[in-house]
Order: C-alpha cells, then sequence, then structure tokens
C-alpha cells in the first residue's frame, strides 16, 4: 500500500487539473502594469529559484561524503514537491482571503484560479497576481529545505517528505499569512518583517531545534565536511540570490530595491568578516567555512530589515548578528543538542536578532510604508515592543508546532535511519547512489 500511495496521489492530481482547468479571466479596473517592475520581479523570482540549489551546496559541502547526494537531495526534492502543492492550495493558505486573521481560505485560488486577466495583489499593484504567486512560492521552497541542515546525516527520506508538507501546510502557511497578508494580526499589529525574518528563517531555526531533539545525537560521533569548495560555491549562489529575496521584496524596480539590495550585501559582507576576525580573537584560524557562514548569518539577519534601515545600520546588523550566533554555535558544541550544520544558532538566532535590531535601528525615512514608527535607536519604543512580541510568539508557535508535526510523521512512517543505514550512510541507503 505504501508504495501505491504517492502515485496514487499524482494521479488524483492529474483528475484535479482537467476538472479544475482555471480559465476564468479576471477583467476589471486597469491595474497599470509597469514593464520594469514585472521584470525585475520576473528576475527575482529566478534569483530566489537558485538560493536553493546554493543551499544544497551550502549544505552538501558539509556534511560527511557519504550523505553528500541525500543532503542535497533533501533541498532540491522542496522545489518539486512544494511548487506543486503550491499551485493547488498552498498560495491559498498562505495568501488567500483571511480566516480569522490566522490562516488563508484554501478555496481563494485554489488550483491557482483568477490568475488570468488583470488580477493583482493589494500590495504589488503593478504585477500581474501570478508573477506575485510564483515569486512568494519561492519563499515557501527554500523554508523547509533550510531545516534539513539539523537532521542532516540521520533522517529517512520518505519521512523527510511528509514532514516537509505537513510543516508547509501547518507552520509556514500561517506565518506567511499572519505576517503579510494585510489582514493578518501581526500584519495588522505593526510587525515589521521586510522578507522573511519570522516567516522563514524564525521558522526554520525553531524547527531546526526541534528536530534535533527529537531526533536525538547521531551515532558516529566523528564528522568531517566533504568539500569545503562545496561550501564556497554555495555562499556565493546564496548570496547572489539573497538580491532577490530582499530587493525583490520591494515588489518593484524603485528606490526601496535598491535599499534592500545595498543593506543586503553590507550585511553580509560586516557578517562574514566579523566571524573571521572574531575566531581570531579567540585563537583560532582565519577559515573559509568560518567566512562562509558569517556571510549567510548577515544575509539572514539583515532579512527582516533590509528596507527599512540604513547602511551604516546594516553594517551594524551584520557585525552584531555575527558576533551573537558565533557565540551560540560555541555553546551549541558544548552540548548534546546534535544540531547537524548549526541552523538553529545561524538562521534561528540570526533572524531573531535580525528582527529585534529591526525595532531598534528602522526609520520612516527609510520607507514610508512603515506606519508603525521608527526604532529604539531614534528613541521610540513602540516598534521595538511589537517586534519582540511576534519574536515570542512566532518562536513558540514555531518550535511546538514543529514537535508535534515530527510525532505525528514519525507515527506515520518512522523518522530514524537504522544504525546500519546511518554507518553505511544516506547516498547508499536512502537512494542507492554515491559520489
Amino acid at each position: 500500500m505504501k508504495r501505491y500511495f504517492p502515485f496514487a496521489l499524482i494521479l488524483f492530481i492529474l483528475v484535479l487539473t482537467f476538472i479544475f482547468p482555471s480559465i476564468d479571466f479576471k477583467k476589471g479596473p486597469d491595474p497599470h502594469f509597469n514593464t520594469g517592475d514585472i521584470a525585475w520581479m520576473l528576475m527575482s523570482t529566478a534569483l530566489v529559484l537558485i538560493m536553493t540549489p546554493g543551499l544544497a551546496f551550502f549544505y552538501g559541502g558539509m556534511v560527511n561524503k557519504k550523505n553528500v547526494i541525500s543532503t542535497m537531495l533533501q533541498s532540491i526534492v522542496c522545489m518539486v514537491i512544494i511548487t506543486v502543492m503550491w499551485g493547488i492550495f498552498g498560495f491559498s493558505l498562505a495568501f488567500g482571503d483571511s480566516i480569522g486573521g490566522f490562516i488563508g481560505n484554501p478555496s481563494t485560488f485554489f488550483m491557482m484560479k483568477g490568475m488570468l486577466g488583470n488580477a493583482t495583489w493589494k500590495l504589488a499593484p503593478t504585477i500581474p497576481l501570478l508573477l506575485f504567486a510564483m515569486y512568494q512560492l519561492k519563499f515557501a521552497i527554500i523554508t523547509p529545505a533550510l531545516i534539513t541542515g539539523a537532521f542532516a546525516e540521520r533522517i529517512r527520506f520518505n519521512s523527510y517528505i511528509i514532514f516537509l508538507v505537513l510543516f508547509t501546510i501547518f507552520i509556514f502557511s500561517p506565518l506567511a499569512h499572519i505576517t503579510w497578508h494585510p489582514d493578518g494580526i501581526l500584519s495588522k499589529l505593526g510587525v515589521l518583517d521586510f522578507a522573511g525574518g519570522t516567516v522563514v528563517h524564525m521558522s526554520a531555526g525553531w524547527a531546526a531545534l526541534a528536530s534535533a531533539l527529537y531526533l536525538k545525537r547521531r551515532n558516529e560521533a566523528n564528522h568531517s565536511p566533504a568539500r569545503i569548495t562545496y561550501v564556497m560555491i554555495g555562499t556565493g549562489l546564496l548570496w547572489f540570490g539573497w538580491f532577490g529575496f530582499n530587493a525583490g521584496s520591494a515588489f518593484g524596480a524603485n528606490h526601496l530595491a535598491v535599499i534592500a539590495l545595498a543593506t543586503s550585501t553590507t550585511a553580509s559582507a560586516a557578517g562574514g568578516i566579523t566571524w573571521i576576525f572574531f575566531d581570531m580573537l579567540r585563537g583560532k584560524k582565519p577559515s573559509a567555512m568560518g567566512t562562509c557562514i558569517g556571510a549567510v548569518v548577515g544575509l539572514v539577519a539583515i532579512t527582516p530589515a533590509a528596507g527599512y534601515v540604513t547602511v551604516p545600520h546594516s553594517l551594524a546588523i551584520g557585525i552584531i548578528s555575527a558576533v551573537i550566533s558565533n557565540l551560540v554555535v560555541e555553546w551549541r558544541t558544548r552540548t548534546k543538542i546534535d544540531d547537524t550544520l548549526d541552523v538553529f544558532p545561524c538562521h534561528g538566532v540570526g533572524g531573531m536578532v535580525g528582527m529585534l535590531l529591526t525595532g531598534v535601528f528602522a526609520n520612516q525615512k527609510v520607507n514610508a510604508a512603515n506606519a508603525t514608527g521608527d526604532g529604539l535607536f531614534f528613541g521610540h519604543t513602540h516598534l521595538f515592543f511589537v517586534q519582540l512580541i511576534a519574536l515570542v510568539g512566532v518562536s513558540v508557535f514555531a518550535f511546538f508546532g514543529s514537535l508535534l508535526l515530527l510525532k505525528i510523521t514519525d507515527m506515520i512512517s518512522p523518522l530514524r535511519v537504522s544504525a546500519a543505514e546511518e554507518e553505511v550512510g544516506l547516498d547508499i541507503s536512502q537512494h542507492g547512489e554515491r559520489l
């Protein structure tokens, strides 16, 4: 039965495509499409997508050689599974008509209905609605992929697929709705999250910590990165794609996109060099791995703030986040928590630091759409406490929600590979392939 169910599901989806062709054409008021904005958002959509293969290289180079293919595939498979889900009901869950400010109505855009004609998203009025949907899809793809670094080298592939589906439905989609939908509860509260500090990085980080705790430690104590060159390639792809991730969140080829691009690259650079110098301060050699991790931490931390802060403050965010994440990584190594690739210290903690520093450094002169107010640095407290409330609420929801989903997944299909499968490596035991 287990062999037949997945393909039966694909056949069911095939039937849906005949029943719901989604050829309804919306003809409303002229939305004033801007070809420059459309071109930039097409490019941004592609840029964000390339981040997932970049993440595959980033994570794949860090694991043992016998687990490189399986680790990379855990990222790549998100591209195919989440895309199908998004086209059927995922976009509706995140951006459909609000149900109580917590989740979207799954029928609003079911099977991508209402995408033809001149339909637009209210916060992106110069691009087609379908383009907005495809752009947001790329965020849904990379979020569960980020989690995979926490349970690398010890999770069954079939069980991982079940978990990523459940995570996307019950964790990512509600967070995207409450944060980015105008009727979402965090949006109405005035929470600022320009490109995914809560929705992407905090949710993935807390899910990673829950996964590491639930799956417990690996049996093999020794850990040797397979290809540091892969990590460096992955870092380059992530940094490159992050321009679409952050600057694309301006939803147009405009001044705000320029600000987000500038703050993103400067924060990343600051994070990378700070990680090196902080390691040297503690008597370590400057390493390629540390440089790459620091650069990514800077990108993570600037993500919620990218369109709300100036370049000097993006440098501050990169520096502060790199030091804090570095310290948390060091703390984690002294515990029994086997977060294989330090997803929580880098993405979870980096996202939280970024959210709080958004509440410190945001200024309305940077982005007039910030109706919540200036940050703590400018003598205002309201925004900071709004960000703090969001941080606590999202952390509790993402951590305990993920623990529950892990337990449900484990009941459906065991999460851990056997000791023998772990010893031979997941490339062979799960996929029958090797480098």
